[in-house]
């Protein structure tokens, strides 16, 4: 009876400088995909930022792929994006909650992200929940992220990297230090 209910939405907010957004979105499903797409993007679009998509194999793959964008590329906002339908096995749940706390943990280590995973039953809540009309949470998810970014921006910048990078051009040893 969720569909019934009303739902509080933040208003759209607003960046004070240009932000690039990365879109990642695992197609298993790929008319569930393209309207999780569709929905992010207008979302992305409707806050002035860019924004770049990849796909990747599966939904465990998603959080891999932010890490290593967030390592290796300049984004400044990730929505992940995917849907998983409960099968026979218990490879569900493992899919659900090990992609859900991966995005979490770095989610708490400074990414701004906004998770459009859909955990779901069937085939038709799936649906519902990515068509552009109804709760596309794909949108759902551009805008948390988006949310996030502006926050921490607010608050200025980090007082730590995200990930780990050497303090100097030196490498440290255990017993000494050795030139990079």
């Amino acid at each position: 009876m969720a569909a019934n209910e009303l739902h509080y939405s933040l208003p759209r907010g607003s960046l004070d400088k240009p932000a690039k957004v990365l879109i990642v979105v695992a197609p298993y499903y790929r008319d569930v995909a393209d309207q999780l797409i569709e929905g992010a993007s207008a979302e992305i679009d409707a806050w002035g930022a860019t924004q770049e998509l990849i796909e990747v194999p599966g939904a465990l793959e998603v959080p891999s792929a932010i890490a290593i964008a967030g390592r290796m590329s300049n984004f400044d906002a990730y929505v992940a994006l995917g849907c998983v339908i409960r099968g026979e096995t218990t490879h569900y749940d493992t899919v659900c909650n090990d992609s859900s706390r991966a995005l979490t943990l770095m989610g708490l280590q400074g990414f701004c992200i906004g998770n459009g995973i859909l955990t779901v039953e069937t085939r038709e809540q799936a649906l519902v929940r990515a068509r552009v009309a109804d709760q596309n949470k794909g949108a759902g998810a551009a805008a948390a992220a988006l949310h996030l970014l502006a926050l921490s921006r607010k608050w200025g910048a980090p007082k730590s990297g995200v990930g780990f990078r050497p303090a100097t051009e030196e490498y440290r040893l255990a017993g000494g230090s050795t030139p990079a």
